[in-house]
């Protein structure tokens, strides 16, 4: 099942209660839905969950019945289910509980008078995601979008998503209008508005997870540069000594930068820390890296 399968299965665990509510979740899927117009209202969905609160739900909001209820295309396990309205009478009870005017060209727009209380403008939001909301995996990467067919009702989604603290955006898709966010704290935030607190903190976990992940290979990316550079160090060291041994000046340097060169070429492979401890008595780190570039300075004078 993918990530927002799940959440919309834990939002269909919330209980059909309040009228105002019933009615405000009822209305975003509408307005999200596949087919919302004064001759139709056609919902298609493949979760179950959903097709069976969907009845519940419309009932409590317009104390009406589908006029078809789903059968799974094919008779297949988790085929689309069509759920339809196509009774005159009944659209025009819904269009007019929505405050539009069921003899005028219904243009759908955003009845801001339904979604005044917090609890209603939560329960709208579940509804339009219901109906054409997604939220991607957050191992994968951080999306959330809804998406309708109705281009001024998705431009008011975004004053009302922006007017409520998530700075989402809009862009155009195949003919849909889509509003999305990708800041993973909104979308946690959104999914603990509309009533999914166990999917936000999935993907609150996921993003630790991934920091966590990040911050372990940034440290051993960083260990590794530091390895490299040990690494060429020594080189450089090495071949300095060698080139003062084969012009026979390395007898001729004090006997503490002799030591310092044998124990160099004997143990090319130590830190200048563990090569310091190699000493009899031990020198300090620096002590030793002051020698060892005094070292290649007399090679690079050949």
């Amino acid at each position: 099942m993918s990530f927002s399968f799940d959440t919309k299965n834990e939002l269909c665990r919330l209980p059909v209660q309040k009228l105002c509510c019933a009615r405000a979740e009822a209305y975003g899927i509408l307005l999200y839905c596949h087919t919302f117009s004064a001759s139709e209202v056609r919902i298609i969905t493949a979760n179950e969950n959903l097709a069976a609160r969907l009845p519940r739900l419309f009932q409590r909001a317009f104390d009406i019945r589908f006029d078809r209820r789903p059968e799974p295309s094919g008779g297949e396990p988790g085929g689309k289910m069509v759920f339809q309205i196509h009774s005159q009478k009944k659209l025009d009870h819904i269009i007019n509980l929505l405050g539009y005017e069921p003899r005028q060209n219904l243009a759908l727009h955003i009845n801001f008078a339904m979604v005044e209380e917090d609890c209603c403008r939560a329960a709208f939001l579940r509804g339009c995601f219901f109906a054409g909301g997604s939220v991607t995996d957050p191992l994968k990467h951080y999306h959330l979008e809804l998406t309708s067919s109705h281009l001024q009702a998705s431009r008011e989604l975004g004053a009302l998503l922006r007017e409520s603290g998530y700075q989402s955006k809009g862009m155009s898709r195949n003919g849909s209008f889509v509003t999305y966010f990708k800041q993973s704290h909104q979308i946690e935030d959104f999914l603990t508005l509309i009533g999914a607190p166990v999917a936000a903190m999935k993907l609150m976990s996921a993003k630790l997870e991934k920091d966590l992940r990040n911050d372990v290979n940034r440290r051993l990316n960083c260990d590794s540069a530091n390895l490299d550079k040990a690494v060429e160090a020594a080189r450089s060291q090495g071949e300095a000594i060698r080139k003062l041994q084969a012009a026979g000046r390395l007898i001729e340097l004090p006997d503490k930068l002799q030591q310092t060169a044998a124990l160099r070429l004997e143990y090319p492979e130590l830190t200048l820390s563990e090569l310091a401890e190699e000493f009899d008595p031990p020198v300090t780190k620096s002590c030793l890296n002051h020698r060892l570039r005094k070292l290649v300075e007399l090679a690079e004078e050949l």
